[in-house]
């Protein structure tokens, strides 16, 4: 066994420990309190690209693309919230590093391994859990979502349509891309995403545009309000980061000898179902859909972890070899 580091915690009293418990928890607040204040100022742009998925489910499906707001405090609450979550997100690294420099003089070299493995491919994992979130399963989860609570247009006939347009007592108003060149008070027309426009006078001179989505009639208003729907999403989030850190938990069974790559090879079939039972309690809405959209690739991660745990089983991590196998994986040869 390799001899301790000087700073070794055994030579530590409780006093040393405290003062540097002390000093990092000061030290890990440096980083996320300026992301804090930043995140705050730039609140909205936050707010915009969180919110974008909604967007564009509702835009699919003709409905107003807006969310509703019900106090006057519910917008800066949220900006607060969503302030200390980014600071939170982006200030991790910093906090675990931190939390790597109070715990590394007390760990052998032999046990760093083992955790600077590990610290990097959580952040990788997070990271790709986070944008296969927002890229792909927010929107086909929300466009299936929204769908359930739309009714299908009604649409009529080619002639029954021609009718309509050529009765003098029915006006018709044009689709435009572009506002008018000339615009005059009162004009209106369409725009080819089902929005109806008309310019208005403002003080001072000059006109604006304003406009109003155009729905489909039906008996159910789809209106999300803005702090329930970030909450759904922060939860989500929180709940894949948590779920994507399953290659890890397979390194640590096999790490701690409990379970070898053979074993876990013959546990396929009750993977499927934990994988399951894990989408289920991450995913908020608890539809089966977006339940079966999470498991998929929660299972393929516990697949990726028995491939990691061949590569570096843990006496290749104690001798610093996983690197080597790596290289010999990606050449061909078995590890």
């Amino acid at each position: 066994m390799e001899p301790l580091d000087p700073t070794h915690a055994g030579v530590m009293t409780l006093g040393d420990h405290l003062e540097e418990l002390r000093r990092r928890l000061l030290w890990a607040i440096v980083v996320p309190v300026p992301i804090a204040i930043a995140a705050f100022v730039w609140a909205e742009p936050i707010r915009d690209v969180l919110c974008e998925p909604a967007m564009q489910a509702l835009r699919a499906h003709d409905l107003p693309a807006q969310l509703q707001v019900l106090s006057p405090i519910e917008t800066l609450s949220t900006d607060l919230k969503l302030s200390l979550v980014t600071s939170l997100v982006f200030g991790a690294p910093w906090i675990a590093l931190q939390a790597w420099k109070f715990v590394e003089p007390g760990l052998f070299a032999h046990e760093r391994r083992f955790v600077r493995m590990l610290v990097p491919m959580s952040a990788v994992l997070t990271l790709a859990g986070m944008a296969l979130l927002y890229f792909l399963l927010l929107p086909m989860m929300l466009t299936v979502l929204v769908s359930f609570g739309s009714e299908p247009p009604v649409t009529m006939t080619a002639a029954a349509s021609d009718t309509a347009l050529t009765t003098p007592a029915v006006p018709s108003l044009p689709t435009l891309t572009t506002p008018p060149e000339n615009p005059r008070a009162g004009q209106m027309w369409l725009t080819p995403d089902h929005r109806l426009a008309v310019t208005v006078p403002v003080e001072g001179g000059g006109l604006e545009v304003l406009t109003t989505q155009l729905v489909h009639g039906s008996r159910l208003a789809q209106q999300f309000r803005l702090s329930e729907y970030l909450d759904f999403t922060l939860d989500f989030a929180l709940g894949t980061a948590v779920a994507f850190q399953t290659p890890l938990a397979v390194l640590l069974l096999g790490w701690l000898g409990v379970l070898t790559p053979e074993a876990l090879g013959k546990f396929r079939r009750y993977a499927i179902f934990i994988s399951a039972l894990v989408a289920a309690i991450v995913t908020p809405s608890g539809d089966p859909f977006s339940l079966a959209l999470l498991a998929v690739p929660v299972y393929l991660l516990f697949e990726l972890g028995i491939v990691l745990l061949r590569i570096a089983p843990p006496s290749a991590v104690s001798k610093g070899e996983v690197l080597d196998r790596l290289l010999r994986v990606v050449r061909g040869r078995d590890a």
